[in-house]
């Protein structure tokens, strides 16, 4: 009937038809008809069938990995609920929106969206959806190491699963407890768990279910030891197209971890890099930022587990180009520098380090072991370090140090002075007098500056900050370092081009005036030729002022303004600038924002971004990737150097640290050089701007 008329009730059987392949696995079928659906129901104006076949292709594409889909399938069901007021498929589309996030690796985010769900469902008195997100609440506990948490969580939804007797939820959640106990090593008790998963999923005829619950068992054997079955099991779940990705990479990591413990190297190493292989493939189908970004915390444990193994073996250097292939790759993609689900080029270390004309730290914090590799023109030495867990509580406490009244250096016991002992020391001999370092940092090291580490005393020289003695700057990955090319632009102010915007009018009581802000344009703009510059402050500051000045001719772009940076969606950080005059009423609220996400749209080739404003460098540091803010959206653009903050900055001191900035580079220093000089005349200065909270939150990033 439906095939000789177009009404809005066919939209409704195309639906059905698509709900029907769903569920006997027919995925691509499904999603078909759901669009389908969608098209019809969009012309018959039936809004709450466009909302429901929204969720349903949100819930299609996570049923097949397409995370990042998901994440835009069901943004856009939440927006059509909303509107509606469905707050039932509201909650389900928050619920897949946190499972989207989840699987690309942002648990954080993922467990703001559960709660939220399982708050709806609670309301709406529906006790399947609060299963799914008690279970799905305790997922996210484990993903984030709070094991008795998470295990407290699945037994509570699966009391309740067992009360409403739903077969199908109690065996994804005995699955889900197996899972718990392979991370707290009992095979034993997770066998328990995933054979009674198995029995259940074997009885409904869920062959998808039945495949993780053997995924599991796998790796409970390879735990156990017993090689012949974690074969066996492993080989059923890669040839099965009904295992999920992720359970054949940790199946993977299983195996060659068994490999590992039973002094079969070749195995092993085989066996990490089918691991690595099929986490790649995975992630080479992503197509946005937003997904990439978050996603490598997905293989963390594989690349740990490698990057152990072989430095357990002596491959040291081999251990070092494994854990710079997980680095910058969204960077690097995004400049074509790397190849979606292709290798990098093999580098040579040392040859890098001689094109940067500096001693490299390039630092992996593992769960077992952290290592440092510092890298000369001559040699490339390891240094182990302690794990992750014993460095990330000293960190934390210095930060807040640094933020405090108290000048870090009369402290004692002092973080900084036990930081750089932990981090610096070991390789200290390694450094070369005179010569740049460049720190390649990984997790949370991302968020401390290695320039206010203190150097404990010696009979020569007391206790000072470590910028006292090196030149220091932060790169993302080797290979961007190995495959940097010249600035096409002029490198002196005297003959380069400069945009320059800030002192921007207040767009509301969250940003005030900054009064020394129009000091600090004056003094930038003072280093360059007149007819070199483009200034733009007060009401002229727009974004779209930003945008429309073709950024890409400028060698030197610089911000004076506020900044705000986004923990939970970092390409939402934005500069704050002055209300467009040109802006519709829908814009208005955010006209005055350039945000991160419109900056990597915008290619430019600017030696140097400087963003004098808070948080400049960003708040949240995505694993291989680094701090992402907006000195990351501008390094993806093209700049080849940039500066932003690590926290909120000083208005009244940043206009003498950027004269001394601009004064240096004018006199042909670095920029690298000239940050480091405007620093030190604040940190030899008498006043209360000597203390690293005025000079230490500017931090410049490079891929040069």
């Amino acid at each position: 009937m439906c095939s000789r008329n177009d009404n809005w009730e066919c939209s409704a059987v195309i639906r059905a038809k698509g709900g029907l392949a769903f569920e006997r696995g027919f995925f691509e079928n499904a999603k078909n008809a759901y669009l389908e659906s969608l098209r019809s129901a969009s012309r018959h104006d039936n809004k709450f069938l466009v909302a429901t076949t929204l969720l349903n292709l949100s819930t299609t594409a996570l049923q097949t990995g397409r995370y990042d889909e998901a994440v835009s399938w069901s943004l856009a069901t939440s927006h059509a609920a909303t509107q509606l007021g469905a707050e039932d498929v509201e909650e389900g589309a928050r619920g897949n929106l946190g499972w989207a996030y989840l699987r690309l690796g942002d648990p954080e985010r993922a467990a703001t969206l559960f709660l939220e769900a399982s708050k709806a469902a609670a309301r709406l008195g529906d006790d399947h959806d609060e299963v799914t997100w008690f279970n799905t609440s305790g997922y996210v506990y484990m993903q984030l190491g709070d094991i008795l948490r998470s295990k407290g969580f699945y037994e509570k939804s699966l009391q309740l699963a067992r009360k409403i007797d739903s077969k199908e939820e109690i065996s994804d959640i005995l699955t889900d407890l197996a899972l718990v106990e392979i991370t707290s090593s009992d095979p034993d008790k997770s066998d328990f768990y995933s054979s009674q998963s198995l029995a259940l999923a074997q009885q409904s005829g869920s062959h998808p279910d039945a495949m993780d619950a053997i995924a599991v068992q796998m790796q409970a054997a390879a735990l156990r030891g017993d090689t012949v079955r974690a074969k066996k099991l492993l080989s059923a779940v890669e040839y099965d197209p009904d295992s999920q990705t992720s359970m054949k990479w940790a199946c993977e990591d299983a195996m060659a971890k068994l490999y590992e413990r039973n002094k079969q190297p070749a195995q092993a190493q085989t066996a990490y890099q089918s691991a690595l292989s099929i986490f790649e493939s995975a992630r080479s189908r992503l197509q946005h930022e937003d997904s990439q970004l978050p996603f490598l915390a997905n293989a963390t444990r594989v690349y740990d587990d490698y990057i152990h193994f072989l430095v357990s073996e002596g491959k040291t250097q081999e251990a070092l180009l494994v854990a710079d292939q997980s680095r910058a790759r969204t960077l690097a993609q995004g400049l074509g520098q790397l190849e979606a689900g292709k290798p990098r080029a093999a580098l040579a270390p040392q040859a890098v380090a001689q094109k940067a004309g500096a001693t490299l730290l390039f630092y992996w914090l593992g769960e077992r072991q952290s290592y440092l590799w510092a890298v000369t023109p001559e040699k490339t030495a390891l240094f182990p370090l302690p794990p992750q867990r014993e460095i990330t509580p000293l960190l934390d406490r210095y930060r807040k140090s640094l933020l405090g009244a108290q000048d870090p250096l009369a402290a004692s016991p002092s973080a900084g002075q036990a930081l750089y002992t932990m981090l610096v020391a070991p390789a200290a001999h390694a450094i070369r007098p005179g010569a740049p370092v460049m720190i390649l940092a990984d997790g949370a090291l991302s968020l401390l500056n290695f320039e206010t580490l203190i150097v404990p005393p010696s009979p020569a020289k007391p206790a000072h900050y470590w910028i006292e003695d090196a030149t220091l700057s932060s790169a993302p990955s080797l290979a961007m370092l190995a495959t940097a090319k010249p600035s096409r632009t002029a490198t002196k102010p005297a003959r380069s081009k400069l945009l320059l915007l800030g002192n921007p009018a207040s767009s509301g009581e969250d940003y005030p005036e900054l009064p020394y802000a129009a000091t600090e344009m004056q003094r930038v703009a003072a280093h360059f030729s007149p007819g070199n510059e483009a200034l733009f402050s007060r009401q002229q500051a727009t974004p779209q002022a930003y945008l429309a000045s073709d950024p890409r001719q400028f060698a030197y772009i610089h911000f004076v303004s506020h900044g705000v940076a986004s923990r939970t969606d970092p390409l939402d950080s934005a500069i704050i600038l002055s209300r467009s005059e040109q802006s519709t009423p829908s814009e208005v609220q955010d006209s005055f924002k350039l945000y991160a996400r419109e900056v990597m749209q915008h290619p430019i080739d600017a030696r140097l971004v400087t963003i004098s404003a808070c948080y400049g460098s960003g708040t949240r540091a995505y694993v291989g990737e680094g701090l992402v803010g907006l000195s990351w959206a501008f390094l993806r653009a093209g700049a080849h150097s940039t500066i932003g903050a690590l926290w909120e900055v000083s208005d009244n001191s940043t206009p003498q640290l950027m004269d001394a900035l601009y004064r240096g580079i004018e006199g042909g220093q670095t920029p690298a050089a000239a940050l480091r000089q405007a620093k030190l005349g604040l940190l030899h200065s008498t006043g209360s701007f000597r203390k690293p909270f005025y000079w230490a939150p500017f931090q410049l990033y490079t891929r040069r």
